[in-house]
């Protein structure tokens, strides 16, 4: 699976100078949080009315990317998106925070991950999450960064992928 593929003890070092070799690699998800505020939670079947949305990055795996990289640390992403609007967005700010994601797949079959977020006043809040292309990430997709990952200080794993393979 994929945690096994992510395992190795990085000391060997590639083709890449070592200004462009990464210091942390980051297998993991990218979501999109959509966010909304409320004054209470509706209860089962309810419609209420919001007074605030926000959308913004998320992920475990993209947040720790990310954040390396605002921290000053040369940062790569192994990761799958969706062929949509929020997989290109989130390909636009990893290019944004200078992080290389030469292997941040766009995968056809689902959509990106998006996080439906409600908070609502005493800062309570329900989240429905639906992984789509993470959980298309496959081990081979990771194996194919085997050179970027092996040239890295550290690789940081966790599980909002999937662990292996689901069947299509």
């Amino acid at each position: 699976g994929i945690a096994a593929t992510c395992y190795w003890k990085v000391d060997r070092r590639l083709i890449m100078s070592a200004s462009e070799q990464p210091q942390v690699v980051v297998v993991g998800s990218c979501m999109i949080d959509l966010i909304s505020y409320t004054s209470r939670m509706p209860k089962p079947g309810e419609t209420i009315h919001g007074r605030n949305f926000s959308q913004g990055f998320g992920g475990k795996g993209a947040n720790q990317c990310v954040m390396a990289a605002r921290l000053g640390a040369r940062t790569a992403m192994v990761a799958k998106v969706g062929d949509d609007t929020f997989g290109h967005s989130t390909i636009q700010n990893f290019k944004d925070n200078h992080i290389n994601y030469e292997h941040v797949q766009v995968s056809k079959e689902s959509s990106s991950g998006v996080a439906a977020i409600t908070v609502d006043d005493q800062g309570e809040n329900a989240i429905v999450i639906v992984s789509g292309a993470n959980l298309d990430l496959r081990p081979s997709d990771v194996q194919q960064a085997e050179s970027l990952i092996a040239m890295a200080t550290a690789v940081v794993c966790q599980l909002e992928v999937a662990p292996e393979p689901r069947p299509f």
